[in-house]
């Protein structure tokens, strides 16, 4: 498991305003699963966020995430520091090097090893930099962002695309979302880090607006919750560690099947 990196606020410039970061994050093993497959970890001072979910026999599931937030979270922070190439110059190509490397480290460390054979996990981030947030996702691990909509409109939008079979057929309309909450291949996902040589990441270019509030979660967030829910409980006037322990409970008291880990990046002005 890795471990978080301490709190802290980065300052970074969004068209006109000055914005800080905040974060908190946790992660439980849920109610049913023996351990925790799960990782996070982050650098508020960077701009950098990630939550992985493991899978694989044994411990295979948890070497594959923590490989995972260890790379992507080491060589994200040490090019923020490279005037070569900084952050704000070339996001989207430091981050899809960084997932390469990330996935690289966990297919040749499975190579090597035949215990850890077919482990992999999957990987949602957030990349804070001047005037763009970008977020990267691998797998069905999401990224939501809550921001202030008016009485009658939802405030919560989820901004990655589950690379799973059932939402991909629910994407073409072969599928209805009622039949993939039902179906028994909803655990089967299409892309992940560290099953194949190379994997290629989503990318999602955003604006921040100081209030805005990034969630970046496992499926055993999401599979317990509903969007609804999930937006009701980001709502409370409570500190971001507070709202990620409100999110952890809920779903474990929903039935809690599989480990639950969230990431809340509030932008603050």
């Amino acid at each position: 498991m890795a471990n978080p990196c301490k709190l802290g606020c980065g300052r970074v410039l969004l068209s006109t305003a000055v914005v800080h970061y905040a974060a908190a994050a946790l992660s439980d093993r849920g109610r049913k699963r023996p351990s925790n497959e799960d990782a996070f970890g982050f650098s508020v001072e960077h701009g950098v966020y990630v939550v992985c979910d493991g899978m694989g026999g044994a411990a295979a599931g948890e070497i594959a995430s923590s490989l995972a937030v260890d790379e992507v979270l080491r060589l994200l922070t040490s090019r923020a520091g490279d005037e070569a190439a900084p952050l704000e110059q070339a996001p989207k190509e430091v981050v899809e090097q960084a997932i390469c490397a990330a996935n690289e480290a966990i297919y040749f460390r499975a190579q090597r090893n035949p215990q850890l054979s077919g482990m992999g996990t999957t990987l949602v981030g957030l990349l804070t930099g001047e005037r763009r947030v970008l977020v990267f996702n691998v797998g069905d691990s999401r990224c939501y962002r809550l921001r202030d909509r008016r009485p009658d409109q939802s405030g919560l939008e989820q901004i990655t695309l589950d690379h799973s079979l059932v939402e991909e057929q629910v994407r073409i309309g072969r599928m209805t979302p009622a039949e993939a909450l039902r179906s028994p291949l909803r655990n089967v996902i299409t892309r992940a880090l560290g099953t194949q040589s190379c994997v290629t990441p989503d990318l999602f270019e955003l604006e921040a607006e100081p209030g805005d509030l990034f969630l970046l979660c496992s499926d055993g967030l999401t599979r317990e919750l509903s969007d609804p829910l999930i937006e009701s409980l980001l709502g409370l006037d409570l500190p971001l560690d507070g709202l990620c322990a409100r999110l952890v409970n809920a779903a474990k008291k929903a039935g809690g099947q599989d480990n639950i880990t969230c990431l809340l990046v509030r932008a603050e002005s």
